[in-house]
């Protein structure tokens, strides 16, 4: 049987406040990471919309927040077999603001199980998506937040 890889390109929001990340879990329906992983809210930039329309809509359905400002940082570039696909997915990650409130999974039948605001010093790399855990390295690399000057993240004592 031929394998065939499917391509994605996908938009991810890095959300921090006091120290703590916005995080989803990912579902059984998750199509591109293993469900149960933390994940950042985003997903698949559907045809002829805008990654920025993206970020706006799956941070609604994801965590019910709305997005006041988006600036991109970089992007990272991921392959992964899921559910018998190949995936070459493309991650544009940005550093967004969202209006204050509290977050809730709007839309149950999708990729997203929870959301919550997670401690930065409590995240184990294990219980992570590898963009989650590239976006850590991003937070300390841009100085975001907590930032000690010796490529640490605050409360671990682990470098990236």
């Amino acid at each position: 049987m031929e394998s065939h890889v499917r391509p994605r390109v996908s938009a991810y929001a890095i959300a921090t406040v006091r120290e703590q990340l916005l995080l989803t879990r990912l579902s059984a329906a998750s199509p591109v990471f293993e469900p149960g992983l933390w994940h950042l809210p985003g997903g698949g930039i559907d045809p002829g919309e805008q990654p920025r329309e993206t970020l706006e809509r799956e941070l609604y359905e994801e965590t019910g927040l709305e997005l006041l400002d988006a600036r991109l940082v970089d992007a990272r570039a991921y392959t992964a077999h899921r559910l018998g696909i190949d995936w070459n997915l493309v991650g544009l990650f940005y550093r967004v603001e969202l209006r204050p409130g509290p977050p809730a999974v709007t839309r149950t039948d999708d990729s997203t199980s929870a959301v919550a605001w997670m401690p930065l010093a409590g995240l184990d790399d294990s219980m992570l998506s590898p963009a989650t855990v590239d976006a850590l390295g991003m937070i300390d690399a841009l100085g975001m937040i907590g930032d000690r000057g010796d490529g640490q993240r605050p409360g671990t004592g682990t470098g990236r």
